[in-house]
């Protein structure tokens, strides 16, 4: 964990910091019905698990976090503000960092860095299981609806965050080519080229 957070580490964090920020820039998509809206920074979230792993992707969320909550606009639209965590996104973004953290820790336990079909997987597991567990409990909650009519409100966020899933896989997929150095060593096969 002390790797995690040396200075290269340190730059990394920053570095996605900035990544999940700017895909706040692309404009968020409204539904009709929806309180919450369809926006690209979950792609932030899967690729800083992804490609840094459970802790320093974690950071990185937990950062972009706190940016948002002392009043930075960072997230789609131009929100932040501790506002927005008690608003009907409040559970997705509760959810953001433990996201980042089941994704990376799947990603260093069953060596996924190189295995798209595995990347997606994990990126589904992270990004979409426990990131909508979270965020459907805060729409039920604040919204004031039942867990199931929070669930069945929630389906029109699944194609466009599948997408996102594949997305995520394929470039972490490529960085992890590229720089193999970037998740931390846990074992000998970890060392090994992992099969498409």
């Amino acid at each position: 964990m002390t790797r995690a957070f040396s200075a290269t580490g340190l730059a990394l964090i920053a570095v996605f910091v900035g990544i999940i920020a700017a895909l706040g820039l692309v404009p968020a998509i409204t539904i009709p019905g929806i309180a919450v809206p369809i926006t690209l920074q979950t792609l932030g979230v899967m690729l800083a698990g992804a490609v840094l792993g459970r802790w320093r992707g974690t950071a990185a969320v937990l950062v972009f976090l706190l940016l948002v909550a002392i009043g930075l606009p960072l997230l789609a639209g131009g929100r932040g503000g501790l506002g927005v965590f008690f608003g009907p996104s409040a559970g997705f973004l509760i959810g953001f960092p433990v996201a980042a953290f089941v994704i990376g820790w799947l990603t260093e336990r069953f060596h996924t860095a190189r295995s798209l079909p595995k990347g997606i997987a994990v990126n589904i597991v992270g990004g979409i299981v426990v990131l909508y567990a979270f965020g459907i409990a805060g729409m039920a909650i604040v919204l004031h609806l039942s867990l199931l009519q929070a669930a069945t409100a929630a389906l029109v966020f699944v194609p466009g965050d599948l997408v996102k899933a594949v997305l995520a896989a394929l470039i972490a997929r490529g960085v992890h080519q590229a720089m193999p150095g970037l998740l931390p060593q846990t074992s000998r096969s970890d060392r090994e080229p992992v099969g498409v």
